[in-house]
């Protein structure tokens, strides 16, 4: 963690991975981040993975270093004071992060009618409030057709939920630009961030829509190969899988002089009147008759000895294995990495916990906090940002308008 956003103050009411993901980063770099939360918590509180009987460690690790307020929100009262959080006064609040409809009591009009410099962020499915998840978009937008063997018929869905990660991140540089333009304004707006539209743009910024278009079809599925360079797996004479990838003509010199395939290399690129070497398209292009000299060659070979070459020649590989195996082998998931550190965590479980994935050079990296139980900071958030008194927190606990940790 950091201090860099250490004056500023968002308010999360949120759920599922990309506009908590988004509060994360906040947090991590220093943001008071409040999240409100239904009493006995909302839809994703006991989400997978979690300890079999016991809390989501999805919940604790999105909610790392986070305040937590527990509220009624079935009941006016409880939505009163969700309002009441969200346009908080303050020359650094004002700030409200959510994937709440955009109609409602939390729409950003009903909400700037008390706080009129308002800043919402709004995570949403698809532009138009139609709902949707990672996994829905992808589907929509053809990435489960172009991945998995290209002898396989149906779609392949990825577990990597990437338009929700990206859509966290996106949300979190994109209320910051808000932020900064308000400094320089005095005023507010609403930026709705749809997974839908992040994807789509995705896919335009790395060419893809523009392939089809221009193409007429759609990109076949090209088994473990990297589209449009040399890259997949290949297994050792001791039986490991390794990723090898060749995209630069300096990682492809590297492969080809560590494998001592330069002859064969030649051969063939004198029998096609071409250099491997000059355009990694022309690698993919004939893969056909690259993979089988180089899987010969790794196959040749102990993982020991191609990896100590590979490492030396500068070629770019990667070890197939579990995460089980990664946490047991590599000391980059390790606390020997300082992104890692171990941390108590409110489940009673101490483990490896990340903190901010960037390093800030020159500043120090704070060990990453542990999520708050929830309804942790009920009283604390009510009295220093609402400014109740004892007497008006405890007749809300005494009405199950609010609660704390243990209730």
């Amino acid at each position: 963690m950091y201090d860099h956003l250490k004056t500023l103050r968002v308010v999360e009411g949120a759920s599922f991975i990309a506009a908590p993901s988004c509060g994360l980063h906040l947090a991590q770099l220093g943001a008071e981040v409040i999240r409100f939360d239904q009493i006995g918590g909302g839809p994703d509180i006991h989400r997978w993975p979690r300890i079999p009987g016991g809390p989501s460690l999805y919940w604790e690790g999105l909610n790392k270093g986070k305040k937590s307020i527990a509220l009624d929100l079935t009941r006016p009262e409880g939505r009163e004071l969700a309002v009441r959080l969200a346009t908080a006064p303050g020359e650094n609040g004002g700030i409200f992060l959510t994937n709440y409809p955009v109609d409602g009591f939390l729409s950003h009009d009903q909400l700037r009618m008390t706080r009129p410099d308002l800043i919402t962020v709004r995570v949403m499915g698809w532009p138009d409030g139609t709902p949707a998840l990672d996994y829905t978009v992808n589907c929509a937008i053809g990435v489960p057709a172009m991945t998995g063997p290209s002898s396989l018929k149906g779609p392949v869905n990825h577990v990597l939920p990437a338009w929700d990660l990206l859509t966290g991140a996106y949300a979190a540089f994109s209320l910051l630009a808000a932020e900064r333009r308000r400094r320089e304004t005095g005023q507010g707006e609403e930026v709705r961030v749809p997974l839908g539209d992040v994807a789509m743009a995705t896919l335009g910024n790395l060419g893809q829509v523009a392939e089809v278009l221009i193409g007429g079809s759609d990109r076949p599925r090209t088994d473990n190969d990297i589209f449009g360079a040399f890259g997949r797996d290949f297994i050792t004479r001791d039986g490991r899988r390794l990723m090898i990838v060749a995209i630069t003509a300096k990682q492809w010199k590297g492969l080809v002089r560590a494998l001592d395939i330069q002859e064969q290399i030649s051969s063939l690129e004198a029998e096609l009147g071409l250099s491997f070497a000059v355009d990694e398209g022309l690698r993919f292009e004939h893969r056909g008759r690259l993979n089988p000299i180089v899987a010969a060659a790794v196959a040749r070979r102990d993982s020991n000895e191609l990896t100590s070459g590979f490492d030396a020649a500068g070629v770019c590989w990667g070890p197939y294995r579990t995460l089980k195996a990664a946490l047991e082998q590599d000391e980059r998931l390790s606390p020997r990495n300082p992104v890692f550190s171990e941390v108590e965590h409110p489940s009673g479980h101490r483990y490896l916990t990340p903190g901010y994935a960037a390093t800030m050079t020159g500043h120090s990296r704070q060990a990453p906090a542990c999520a708050p139980r929830l309804g942790e900071h009920t009283e604390q958030v009510l009295a220093e940002v609402l400014r109740l008194t004892d007497g008006e927190i405890a007749d809300l606990h005494d009405r199950r308008i609010v609660a704390g940790p243990a209730e």
